[in-house]
């Protein structure tokens, strides 16, 4: 059985202690309002949760899979890079991933937002509108936002042109992007993937759900695109709903890229081989 690593451990732990902290405290709400990360225009955004939304897990099948595979992928390639290169490339990989993702958020909003130039909303209402909280569950529900809507432009005199289907939905779309939430190691652990992928081209591996062995070298770009086709699309594969592919993908970006620059660098210092 393969040895877990020093740095891989350690980021268990604190993976571990964040999800019970998660269940202990606050009936399962405040550790998620504090650390996860929350779209900026979100009134619970705050700075901090770049970094903190990487050690929360939405749930413990969420959890199970990713610290598995961070002891997987994980412990070969800090053996490889060393303790601090590896927490490097972790914590870059989770940065790419979130910005990643973000960027492509803030695409979807401002695409819907040119939806409702024609109503003559002011910022503020505007930001009033995005931020009201139509979630049922796990679920953004439109019943809800309508009903909430009525009632934020009937308290905001809110005399302009109707709001038909159309501006409807473009303001119900930009309400779920200021909703959404990012939790998990995902994004830091893709980048390790991708590491452990170019230090290991020829390594066979298996899915759980497709048991059937490919090297690394075409396993992981396959499930990275895999994960670009669903964040574009919308359909998923093998991940829940919610996921955020692009984050995956980010994070795999940001983790070959890092592999990239260490593997041909001319300095003898940053090279990994």
């Amino acid at each position: 059985m393969m040895r877990i690593s020093d740095t891989v451990k350690h980021l268990i732990i604190i993976n571990v202690i964040m999800f019970i902290g998660t269940l202990a405290i606050g009936s399962g709400n405040l550790f998620y309002e504090w650390f996860a990360m929350y779209f900026p225009q979100n009134d619970a955004f705050k700075p901090w949760q770049i970094i903190t939304h990487m050690f929360m897990h939405g749930g413990a099948t969420h959890i199970l899979f990713n610290m598995f595979a961070l002891w997987m992928f994980g412990s070969p390639v800090e053996q490889v890079l060393g303790s601090k290169r590896f927490l490097f490339l972790y914590i870059s990989a989770g940065l790419g991933a979130v910005l990643l993702q973000l960027g492509f958020y803030y695409y979807q909003y401002y695409q819907a937002s040119f939806g409702i130039s024609n109503l003559g909303l002011s910022s503020d209402l505007v930001h009033s509108i995005v931020n009201i909280n139509s979630v049922d569950g796990n679920y953004i529900v439109p019943e809800i936002f309508r009903k909430e809507l009525i009632e934020v432009l009937t308290d905001s005199n809110y005399s302009g042109p109707q709001i038909d289907a159309a501006t409807f939905g473009s303001l119900f779309e930009m309400n779920k992007v200021t909703l959404a939430t990012m939790v998990g190691a995902s994004g830091c652990i893709m980048g390790v993937m991708a590491a452990f992928g170019m230090m290991n081209p020829e390594a066979k591996l298996m899915m759980i759900f497709l048991p059937i062995p490919i090297k690394a070298k075409y396993f992981i770009p396959g499930i990275i695109i895999l994960d670009l086709i669903s964040g574009l699309t919308g359909q998923s594969f093998f991940s829940p709903s919610n996921t955020a592919y692009m984050a995956h993908v980010g994070g795999a970006v940001t983790g070959f890229l890092i592999m990239w620059y260490w593997k041909k660098t001319q300095f003898n210092r940053n090279r990994w081989n």
